[in-house]
């Protein structure tokens, strides 16, 4: 494996977990969203806030380590794809930033409304922002980025492959979530919870299967590179991801709520998976690929021992951050 494959493969690993724990993070916002009024939604939101509350911000380590590898190891379709895809990508970061500090003042506000706002903030931006950046997703994917950059900043990400990205993005963030707060709940006790919360999953879960293979028909005309990369050296992950979300469902069916929330996170690592996958060689889709958008060797060696240096310190914390949140003691806490 050459430097440069070693390198996008540690790049992908980061987007990889960025969809697994920050995608469980953000599709809880689209459960905080559909709760209800204030007293009825009361349990949901607790729940929500007591299962995300000591994470949500470390998941954006992960964010964080794809940014910095990209635009240190492939500075050419960094700058491309941020001269292109500019707009979305602002509009995520507003996202990202409203989500947080909304989530962090509806704790302490001093009245009803002031809470119910920054609820309707933490919540809408926590859908919106998977959306935007399953279009950016969509639009390197379909080809749409230049690999000199100032593509257009309409087109690029308002296109088919971009939208039906963003809305699979939504709909697996909230059907991961789903299947997490419906295993938290449970474990803590709250039994008609957990049972509502289970046939909500179920239902995002096939509406979200339902839209996965609709949109393989307007895809496969879009995106010729990525289709063929999916029915060629990526279809195996495909075929995971699909087994994967069928067995969760089942599991879900069956309230075996704690397995499930493995099958679940199996199928949408596997399809993100198949996605990178799909569009290798490319960086950037029909435009630019690994190896002609590499820095410098001694750069990409350099950034190899880093990320073997963030496996070794950053990883056991993240590890045992989420083992504590698992734990008896703070689920009675």
């Amino acid at each position: 494996m050459s430097v440069e494959t070693a390198v996008a493969a540690a790049l992908f690993v980061g987007v990889v977990a960025y969809a697994v724990l920050g995608g469980a993070d953000f599709g809880s916002g689209f459960f905080d969203l559909t709760a209800g009024g204030a007293r009825r939604g009361a349990p949901l939101r607790t729940l929500i806030d007591h299962s995300i509350g000591p994470v949500w911000e470390a998941n954006h380590v992960w964010l964080i380590f794809v940014l910095v590898t990209w635009w240190t190891a492939f500075p050419r379709s960094f700058a491309a794809a941020m001269t292109t895809l500019f707009l979305p990508l602002l509009l995520a970061l507003l996202g990202i930033v409203l989500r947080g500090a909304s989530f962090a003042f509806r704790k302490y506000a001093e009245t009803l409304g002031q809470a119910r706002l920054f609820g309707a903030v933490f919540a809408t931006s926590s859908v919106l922002t998977p959306f935007f950046l399953g279009t950016v997703a969509g639009g390197i994917a379909s080809g749409r980025v230049p690999a000199a950059g100032q593509g257009d900043p309409w087109s690029s990400w308002l296109n088919p492959t971009s939208v039906f990205g963003g809305i699979i993005a939504v709909g697996t963030c909230a059907f991961l979530a789903g299947t997490f707060l419906t295993a938290d709940a449970a474990r803590h006790g709250h039994e008609q919870l957990a049972e509502q919360l289970r046939l909500r999953a179920l239902a995002v879960g096939a509406v979200t299967g339902v839209v996965v293979f609709a949109a393989l028909i307007p895809i496969s005309r879009d995106a010729l590179t990525l289709t063929d990369g999916l029915t060629g050296p990526a279809a195996p992950l495909v075929i995971v991801s699909a087994l994967a979300g069928a067995a969760t469902l089942a599991l879900l069916l069956r309230r075996h709520y704690r397995v499930a929330r493995f099958t679940a996170v199996a199928a949408v690592a596997a399809v993100v998976s198949g996605w990178g996958l799909g569009q290798y060689p490319w960086i950037l889709v029909d435009q630019l690929t690994i190896a002609d958008a590499a820095g410098a060797p001694a750069t990409l060696r350099a950034l190899l021992v880093a990320v073997g240096l963030a496996a070794v310190l950053v990883l056991p914390a993240l590890a045992y951050l989420l083992r504590l949140t698992q734990s008896e003691r703070w689920t009675r806490h």
